[in-house]
C-alpha cells in the first residue's frame, strides 16, 4: 500500500536497527510507494515512510528490488555529487564512490554480498544514509 512520505528531519536522523528481519508488508509497502514516484524517486528507505526498519527498496532497471539490513561493506572511486531526496527539499551535496560492495537479505531472508558500481551504487549509498539517520 502507498504510504505518505515522511519529512520530520528528527525522525529522519534517527538510526534504524542495525539487523533487520525481512517484514513482508513494509517491504510491499516501500515497493508500492515507490512505484507511486517512480517519476522523481529511484530508491527509498523504510524511515522515509515512517517505519524506522533496516529495509531499502530501489530500482535496479525496470523492477524494484529490496534489500533488508544492507551493509556497505568495501567501496572505492570516492567523488562528490549532488542529490534530491522525496524527504527534504532540493539538492544537497554527497560524498559518493563509484564501486561498493553491499552484503544484505532479500525479502526471503536469503544473504547476499554483490558488487554495485555507478548509479546504482551511488542510489544504495544515499539510502544506507538514510538508514543511518544520516541526512544528505
Amino acid at each position: 500500500m502507498k504510504q505518505k512520505i515522511m519529512k520530520d528531519p528528527t525522525f529522519l536522523s534517527q538510526p534504524a536497527p542495525a539487523t533487520g528481519l525481512p517484514d513482508d508488508q513494509l517491504a510491499q509497502n516501500l515497493v508500492d510507494t515507490l512505484l507511486a514516484h517512480q517519476d522523481h524517486c529511484v530508491g527509498m528507505a523504510a524511515n522515509m515512510i515512517g517505519v524506522n526498519k533496516a529495509m531499502i527498496v530501489l530500482f535496479m532497471g525496470a523492477l524494484p528490488v529490496v534489500m533488508v539490513a544492507p551493509q556497505i561493506i568495501k567501496q572505492s572511486g570516492r567523488y562528490e555529487t549532488k542529490e534530491g531526496c522525496l524527504s527534504l527539499l532540493g539538492e544537497r551535496p554527497a560524498t559518493r564512490y563509484q564501486a561498493i560492495t553491499v552484503t544484505f537479505k532479500d525479502r526471503g531472508g536469503v544473504a547476499h554480498t554483490q558488487a554495485f558500481t555507478g548509479f546504482v551504487a551511488q542510489v544504495i549509498q544515499h539510502e544506507c544514509d538514510h538508514l543511518a539517520g544520516k541526512l544528505i
